[in-house]
């Protein structure tokens, strides 16, 4: 496996603690114990990159990440970590200052290319995953879905939870967002995401 350079640049709230956006952005969000730091672990191929934890709601800041090239080149690219939102057990006054923070950094981060929304494979449809899908097109912020865990159930169980998703937002898109299948322990997806960015940041000026 190919292990790609990476490093940590730092942790903020706001725009004065997140890196100068001059190269292509990427940001991973979904629910509270989704896998998100295992899948970015994953990616990049270095274990400890993004911490783990089994505890929900340990990532409270944007978590800034540069990370050198993909599996066929050496172009830069930053990795966004945020918050995860459901279940976190915290109080509704840090829940508001979350919400305001990951608002603020999607629709106004100019260098966002897209967002990875990640979505337990093991469930159907949740409507925490399902507001934040509506909001994004709302705002106008491309997207994409990686459903996370997908080796922890039998394929048949995986394929229905997703063509749930689909049927659920078919209600509403008219074209719909590309999904990817990942799995933090086999590596399944790591060459389509990595290529997926690859491709973007071919577009980038």
């Amino acid at each position: 496996m190919i292990t790609l350079r990476a490093e940590h640049l730092g942790s903020g709230r706001t725009h004065a603690h997140w890196p100068k956006p001059a190269l292509p952005e990427y940001a991973f969000i979904g629910r509270s114990n989704v896998g998100k730091s295992s899948l970015i672990n994953m990616l990049v191929g270095i274990n400890k990159l993004a911490r783990v934890s089994n505890t929900p709601g340990r990532t409270r800041n944007v978590e800034h990440f540069r990370v050198e090239g993909t599996l066929t080149n050496d172009r830069p690219w930053m990795l966004a970590d945020l918050p995860g939102y459901g279940f976190a057990k915290v109080g509704q006054v840090e829940r508001a200052a979350w919400k305001g923070m990951i608002d603020a950094y999607l629709k106004e981060r100019e260098n966002l290319q897209s967002v990875f929304l990640l979505v337990d494979a093991r469930l159907e449809p949740q409507k925490n995953d399902l507001e934040m899908i509506q909001w994004l097109g709302e705002q106008g912020i491309p997207f994409v879905l990686a459903f996370t865990k997908c080796d922890k159930l039998k394929q048949p169980k995986v394929d229905s939870n997703i063509a749930a998703m689909r049927r659920e937002l078919k209600k509403t898109w008219e074209k719909l967002p590309e999904i990817f299948m990942t799995s933090s322990e086999t590596y399944l997806g790591r060459e389509a995401l990595l290529s997926f960015i690859d491709g973007v940041n071919a577009r980038w000026k």
